[in-house]
């Protein structure tokens, strides 16, 4: 049996955990140590072209900064002459999200308990002078223990960034969760404006709505500004007096997180994290710098392709049990929430009894058609659509697994494109691979339950 591998430095890649359009997230093993780990790989000619640099020196730079129990933990950064890697905890649980979805509300202790983590957390990097600008359910995730870890610090803010008025400028954040101050465009304190952002998650989390929705954006500001929203008929008295001290449109008048600890209701069954010893272990800035400094050639690592004394492999690669566990809904990292069809994943899989070559030609056959030329590459394919849909060309990327002999899994992502648009290509291309599916994603989901 033919198996192939790529090493970077000490690390062994593996499956893709996740995907997105500037890096995808791949499971990775530490050979020297036997630790499981994840790691966020980005090209460096995109960084440069789309003049990413200081973002991505900026995330770096704050989670170097932070060491808490509920932030994902960023242990080294890497890069050869293409790639940039950024070798992070490896969080198993899934997204805060799936949790809301698949419950559709959590009860008042649940939501309590991850909202004290939340401002737990948030409160931390506020005394360390990290602003995050983009909490949202879907940066929150879950690791094996059910317990909180706040993640994505691409849009971030250091005390470098602040004017000589104190304030931050910087327009960003998710609209459903901005504060009225940073739609204003007049300045605003990224500590006051972070919390406003967890009251609409603490919202979010127990009414399995946002409050503030319209599909004009206007309509929606004007909401978010006048903090027009409706409480569910189920909220205790309690939290509707703190949401709403939270969600105060004067950022003067709105309750600080040291007010918020101090509340009654979040009081509840509190438990302060143990935090280890902050010693620096990552590696110096100048190490950093020379990541991005293309005239550089220190501490390169290098991308090693590895397979078994042949030119080419004859079988897909084949998928270790922790890999196979880690494709179910509640490890998988790449879910997305769209409110339009409440959970619609960017990625779906299928199992298949057939030979791996019949499945790579059955998928060929079944593409063409649809308007999507297919490009081959041993047991990865590359379905690239011809028309221009809502958010461009959709790239579907697909992989063909060996999880046992005669046994195959097919992974297929959205590498670029809208998610609706790959959900509708999915079931439109599954009709032609009748044939070929054994289970389809939703048994699949159901048997990866009964695993866990």
């Amino acid at each position: 049996m033919t198996s192939r591998t790529t090493r970077v430095g000490k690390y062994e890649l593996g499956q893709t955990l996740g995907q997105g359009t500037f890096a995808k997230v791949k499971f990775a093993k530490n050979l020297e140590t036997g630790e499981n780990f994840a790691i966020k790989i980005l090209d460096k000619e995109n960084v440069f072209k789309n003049k990413m640099i200081d973002q991505i020196k900026r995330e770096i730079s704050t989670m170097k900064l932070i060491r808490h129990p509920n932030v994902v933990r960023m242990y080294e950064v890497m890069a050869s002459k293409t790639k940039i890697y950024i070798v992070l905890e490896l969080v198993t649980g899934g997204e805060l999200f799936d949790r809301i979805a698949t419950k559709k509300r959590l009860n008042e202790p649940e939501a309590r308990k991850y909202f004290q983590q939340l401002i737990n957390t948030v409160d931390y990097c506020h005394s360390r002078g990290v602003f995050h600008r983009d909490l949202k359910p879907e940066n929150l995730l879950l690791d094996g223990n059910g317990d909180l870890k706040v993640s994505d610090f691409g849009l971030s803010a250091l005390p470098q960034q602040f004017r000589e008025d104190g304030l931050l400028h910087t327009n960003c954040g998710t609209p459903n969760y901005v504060s009225p101050e940073v739609i204003h465009d007049k300045g605003y304190d990224g500590a006051k404006a972070d919390i406003w952002s967890c009251g609409v998650i603490l919202f979010t989390l127990m009414a399995g709505r946002i409050p503030f929705e319209d599909p004009n954006m206007h309509a929606l500001y004007t909401k978010i500004s006048k903090a027009d929203y409706t409480f569910p008929t189920f909220f205790s008295s309690s939290v509707m007096k703190l949401i709403k001290r939270i969600l105060d449109p004067n950022p003067q008048t709105r309750i600080t997180a040291a007010e918020i600890i101090e509340n009654d209701w979040f009081n509840k069954g509190y438990k302060k994290p143990t935090f280890e010893s902050q010693n620096d272990d990552h590696q110096d800035d100048k190490v950093v710098d020379d990541i991005f400094d293309e005239a550089s050639t220190s501490n390169l690592v290098v991308e090693k392709k590895q397979q078994d004394h042949q030119t080419g492999p004859s079988t897909p690669a084949v998928m270790n049990a922790f890999e196979l566990i880690s494709t179910s809904q509640g490890l998988n990292l790449s879910s997305l929430f769209e409110k339009q069809m409440g959970l619609v994943k960017r990625q779906t899989r299928f199992t298949s009894r057939c030979p791996a070559n019949d499945i790579i030609t059955k998928i060929e056959e079944a593409a063409g058609p649809m308007g999507f030329d297919v490009k081959k590459n041993n047991f990865k394919m590359k379905l690239q659509g011809e028309k221009t849909g809502r958010k461009g060309h959709l790239s579907v990327a697909t992989e063909i697994f060996e999880v046992a002999p005669s046994f195959y899994m097919v992974d297929l992502r959205k590498s670029s494109g809208d998610t609706l648009e790959f959900h509708k290509f999915y079931k439109e291309l599954s009709t032609g691979l009748k044939d070929v599916v054994w289970k389809s994603p939703d048994e699949l989901d159901q048997e990866f339950k009964q695993i866990k």
